[in-house]
């Protein structure tokens, strides 16, 4: 097991993020777990050290120049160059989401109680922007670097279902996963000289602490929303976390996928092959 090896985890406090640097922890990486909640990294990493692994945990804002700057500098003193870096950092905020599905001249008049496109609070859609966009490209840019110095390296970017279908209800989230899609085809290109593969996965609809109170019922039946979700996906669930993994270990497996790049892989259960007719 080369113990060598160096990977940083963005978002490492999350249900995805968590489980991906788990098993790279279990395969001999050094992991730098990244997030902005202390508390939440800590409980990936007793898990990862309770297996036989290394990590550390750094707290920053990842659309933060600065804040990664000086993260970067702590990694490469205490572990070295970074090989792998996986950008699970992200995510959305309840006030950029719309309450309605589509257009209601209500929501052109004070007192409307919902939330329409006209209405939305444009800082909050903002902030969604910049955490799934900027939170992506400041890690890419300054890690990126320090694969090309230790002679190439893999990039995972985290799509989503919304970056091949813009989900009701979500436009900020929608357009920032897009963009994320986008993004990772053009740095693929653009990297590909310094031996830099760029690849992004696509997840389905997973279950996590905010999900499930949109998805799930106290008694654990479907919402309306998560009713839907299921009838769409051919294999009548929603995913585990740990069916990512597979994917992000193939995908930076210089031996099995090193002509791989510039490529997004949904993990759906089958959700885009089902029209839904």
């Amino acid at each position: 097991m080369d113990t060598n090896k160096v990977a940083v985890v963005t978002g490492a406090g999350g249900t995805l993020g968590s489980a991906m640097a788990i098993d790279l922890g279990r395969q001999g990486y050094k992991v730098v777990l990244v997030g902005r909640s202390l508390d939440k990294l800590k409980v990936t990493e007793e898990k990862i050290v309770a297996a036989g692994g290394t990590c550390m945990c750094l707290t920053a804002d990842v659309k933060d120049l600065e804040q990664m700057k000086a993260l970067r500098e702590t990694v490469v003193r205490e572990y070295g160059l970074c090989t792998v870096l996986i950008n699970a950092a992200g995510g959305n905020q309840p006030t950029a989401v719309t309450t309605i599905n589509s257009f209601d001249p209500a929501e052109l008049q004070d007192g409307f109680e919902g939330r329409g496109f006209f209405n939305l609070d444009m800082e909050r859609f903002l902030d969604v922007v910049n955490v799934n966009i900027m939170g992506t490209v400041i890690p890419c840019r300054l890690f990126a670097e320090d694969m090309y110095k230790a002679g190439g390296g893999s990039i995972i970017n985290f799509a989503s279902m919304n970056a091949y279908r813009p989900l009701s209800r979500v436009p900020a989230y929608a357009l920032s996963k897009a963009g994320i899609s986008n993004f990772t085809q053009w740095l693929a290109c653009y990297l590909a000289p310094a031996g830099i593969r760029v690849n992004a996965i696509a997840p389905g609809f997973f279950l996590n602490d905010r999900s499930r109170k949109l998805l799930l019922t106290p008694d654990g039946g479907y919402t309306e929303r998560g009713a839907n979700i299921i009838r769409q996906t051919p294999m009548k669930k929603f995913g585990d976390a740990q069916e990512l993994v597979g994917c992000m270990n193939w995908l930076i497996n210089d031996d099995v996928a090193g002509f791989v790049t510039g490529i997004t892989v949904p993990v759906d259960g089958g959700f885009l092959s089902d029209s839904g007719l």
